[in-house]
């Protein structure tokens, strides 16, 4: 496609965060959606588990108190109780894009129960419910004329004239260029792609947050980092596939280099990844064992067919046998400050997704919530971007800076990295 000069909104990266802000634009907007790789290469479509909605307002307190044990209570309160009433507004908006949830024999829907939550209050899809969301938001961010995509399109900085955001500068085709935008999305995923091993697409290396160390826009919690205590075990190098949240909250069992359960699978992710690491150092382990078999076959096939094709083809039945497993980073806590609109630091710029960090997770996110909070502060910072009056500045950019580009993403990276050591790594 041919980028405009202008637009209304320009939003890099397209994962639910940015999806979900451009469809919740004014229909004059004109939006351009950029994706650093593939349109399907987010983490987006990678989640299994679900997605949480508020049962009900007697499972209000449960809830709230489930995220906040999970974060070791260093969520900020007012997010949090922004997500969880927020939800049921956002599972409704999802539905009517056409996303399918699971529904039991009478057409209800059916929720299922991850780790560290007191109750069932998870809606999925098989175990592709990011895929389900994701695919079904794209449909319709396609059908809607005043929203365009640019794929492999990478956002190299933000323009800034006297502290305020005008767009972007970005690369396409080794081609470095600025694009001017009334507002800014930063929704770029995470950091797993500066790790060795990582369930996160290796494209994902934390650049918006780099940019935001630049402009000094505020940052928060760079160091909390979750380790996901159920990947499958591999020598081969690369991304590691994750095992569901979900097919413990139904019941799979951990277990040592003995055979023995030696931990409550039910526990928040930080707490079970710890109890994995310990068992591994005791036994001199390489990785561990999930038993999926309780689950019976019916369930394995009906729930988890998606995690069962893939361990087979890793010469692994679940029905039939435990599976390897081994910790690996998934998930960025912290990242790009923002407040309950989803607006930064800087003036017309806005964040969401994993590249935020709006306190609703603390030091630990709980399972489920993630897709729930990137797509309630992605719809409310559309709401906000659409209050901001059209700004006709287009500034003149200096793109000689860009040019070593290998230079440039080296720099980057280790601002990234220092900015996340400079406290203890958070597991």
């Amino acid at each position: 496609m041919n980028i405009e000069k202008k637009y209304g909104a320009v939003i890099a990266g397209a994962g639910v965060a940015g999806l979900f802000c451009a469809l919740n634009l004014p229909a004059a907007t004109k939006a351009l959606v950029l994706s650093k790789g593939a349109l399907d290469e987010s983490d987006s479509y990678l989640a299994q588990g679900g997605i949480c909605m508020l049962r009900g307002e007697e499972d209000f307190d449960a809830y709230f108190k489930d995220t906040m044990r999970a974060g070791h209570f260093e969520n900020d309160e007012r997010a949090v109780e922004q997500m969880i009433r927020s939800s049921p507004e956002i599972i409704d908006d999802l539905i009517g894009f056409g996303v399918e949830f699971a529904r039991d024999e009478t057409g209800a829907l059916r929720f299922t129960r991850e780790g560290g939550h007191s109750r069932p209050r998870i809606l999925f899809h098989d175990d592709v419910t990011g895929r389900e969301i994701t695919s079904k938001l794209l449909r319709e961010a396609r059908s809607r004329k005043n929203i365009s995509f640019s794929e492999y399109t990478e956002m190299l900085d933000v323009v800034e004239e006297k502290g305020v955001c005008r767009g972007v500068v970005v690369r396409k085709d080794s081609k470095i260029f600025p694009v001017y935008a009334d507002n800014v999305l930063l929704a770029a995923g995470g950091v797993g792609g500066l790790y060795e091993n990582s369930t996160n697409f290796s494209l994902l290396t934390g650049d918006a947050v780099a940019i935001a160390l630049k402009h000094r826009i505020r940052t928060q919690h760079l160091n909390y980092v979750q380790i996901h205590p159920t990947t499958f075990y591999s020598e081969k190098a690369g991304r590691r596939f994750l095992i569901s949240e979900s097919v413990r909250g139904e019941g799979a069992f951990i277990l040592d280099g003995k055979g023995e359960r030696f931990v409550n699978e039910l526990l928040p992710r930080d707490i079970v990844t710890a109890a994995i690491y310990a068992k591994m150092k005791e036994q001199n382990l390489k990785h561990v064992w999930l038993d999926v078999r309780p689950l019976g076959e019916k369930m394995i096939a009906e729930h988890f067919p998606t995690i069962r094709a893939r361990c087979l083809e890793e010469g692994y039945d679940l029905m039939r046998q435990p599976i390897p497993i081994v910790p690996a980073q998934h998930y960025f806590m912290g990242g790009i400050a923002v407040n309950g609109k989803g607006e930064t630091s800087m003036p017309r710029v806005f964040a969401a997704g994993e590249t935020a960090c709006n306190g609703v997770h603390g030091k630990n996110r709980l399972a489920s919530n993630s897709l729930l909070e990137s797509l309630i502060w992605a719809k409310r910072a559309a709401e906000t971007m659409a209050l901001n009056g059209v700004s006709d500045s287009m500034p003149a950019v200096d793109l000689s800076r860009y040019e070593n580009y290998a230079a440039l993403k080296e720099e980057n990276r280790r601002a990234v990295l220092d900015a996340m050591q400079e406290e203890e790594q958070y597991d």
